[in-house]
């Protein structure tokens, strides 16, 4: 089945796109597209350990069943700036 994998961030840039169809078989589970995906972009693959997935736009896990349809969002960690105190 097809799957519409959405990239933001270091994810898209690494890709040089917004979005990447993958196919994945029946009864496969949001990190099965994770991995579909790194088959597709291998620049991803260092970024295994901390990437977040959302389907059709909720934060969902690994291991989470994906249908024929689904969109799947993958976010890197985001880090926040410096917190200076006092001046």
């Amino acid at each position: 089945m097809k799957i519409n994998v959405k990239l933001f961030a270091v994810h898209r840039q690494l890709a040089g796109r917004r979005e990447v169809f993958v196919e994945v078989s029946d009864g496969a589970r949001v990190g099965d597209v994770w991995h579909a995906l790194k088959a597709q972009v291998p620049q991803l693959g260092h970024l295994s350990d901390s990437v977040l997935a959302a389907l059709n736009q909720d934060y969902a896990p690994l291991d989470a069943p994906v249908r024929a349809g689904d969109e799947i969002a993958f976010i890197p960690p985001v880090s926040g700036g410096a917190h200076v105190r006092g001046g």
